[in-house]
């Protein structure tokens, strides 16, 4: 799976594409901090305006709002061209993959699913990989940049159950995001969820291959077919149960979510010991930390289906590599 970044024809677009996509991860990141900032200085002006007429000039106000549509501009376009190349860059990792595995697939083409994985599994690879990958880099990225700007805003601030303590507001997203994250995981280890997508797809292809085959054999009973695929209906029936249980948590976790900043201000908004604009960067900057921290949970069922996918292709490229060894075995005998 990995020699994409080992191969000779792939490495410069291996180590050179990370690193553009890297960049380009990062400068998005500090993008956000100057939005975060431009939050903070528009809603003090909103209260300054409100507070008193005409003590802003609408020459200002428009001048704030064009600044904002700048960063967002510069976002953007950075966002989709970034896209548009991690795709190509995905594309090729998922053909360094299938060319090794065209080069070796008359030892392939035994192994029991061998079509699904090499196509199916791949694009899927690939696909996961696209939206999961970049978004595990920028939430670190985020955690980087955002933290200490969460730690300046909140200095002198007091927080609900911590008080005055500065490092309050990082410490109760830590312990909110950590509580909800363990829970979750460990929701998902009892339901067992990485091995029941595991047999989905175990069973999706062994109903693939006999569909496959009776195309060109008639003899293959429709009762084979239709046992397969009662073996197919139970598994999904099954995924459907577990998850229905998983997102009753994941779902009710999220909602409070909502609130949890909120709640750690409570103290400073209630005191009014801060303004309309600094309470706004305070909430997003907690939000975009929170939200990094989360990462996992947020994105858990997507890592159980990368689970899956990447244990069906470990497993199909280690009988490869065995099948591989005892031919060589049996020629030096």
């Amino acid at each position: 799976m990995f020699r994409f970044f080992t191969t000779r024809k792939w490495i410069l677009w291996g180590w050179l594409g990370s690193a553009i996509i890297l960049s380009s991860l990062w400068i998005q990141v500090k993008i956000d901090v100057e939005i975060n900032e431009w939050f903070g200085e528009f809603y003090d002006m909103i209260q300054k305006a409100l507070g008193a007429p005409n003590s802003i000039t609408i020459s200002e106000y428009w001048s704030s709002l064009f600044s904002f549509i700048m960063l967002a501009g510069m976002y953007i376009a950075l966002a989709v061209a970034i896209s548009f190349f991690t795709a190509h860059f995905l594309f090729r990792w998922r053909t360094a993959m299938v060319e090794w595995y065209h080069s070796v697939y008359d030892k392939a083409r035994k192994i029991e699913g061998a079509a699904q994985r090499v196509q199916e599994d791949t694009i899927k690879f690939s696909r996961i990989m696209e939206s999961l990958g970049t978004s595990l880099i920028e939430s670190i990225m985020v955690l980087v940049q955002f933290i200490p700007i969460l730690l300046g805003l909140s200095m002198g601030i007091p927080i609900f159950f911590f008080g005055d303590w500065q490092y309050g507001l990082i410490t109760g997203a830590l312990l909110w995001t950590l509580g909800g994250t363990v829970f979750l995981i460990g929701l998902g280890w009892i339901l067992r969820l990485v091995g029941v997508e595991y047999d989905l797809q175990k069973k999706e292809a062994a109903y693939r291959k006999i569909l496959v085959i009776a195309e060109d054999d008639g003899s293959v009973r429709p009762k084979t077919i239709d046992d397969l695929f009662d073996d197919v209906r139970s598994i999904h029936f099954l995924s459907y149960l577990r998850y229905l249980y998983f997102n009753i948590g994941r779902i009710a976790y999220l909602q409070a979510n909502v609130l949890s900043a909120y709640v750690f201000l409570a103290p400073a908004i209630v005191a009014g010991v801060v303004t309309l604009g600094v309470m706004q960067q305070i909430i997003r900057a907690f939000g975009r930390v929170e939200g990094s921290m989360q990462y996992l949970l947020k994105a858990w069922p997507t890592i159980i289906e990368l689970a899956s996918v990447y244990r069906r292709l470990r497993e199909f490229e280690d009988k490869i590599e065995k099948s591989i060894v005892n031919d060589k075995s049996s020629e030096k005998i």
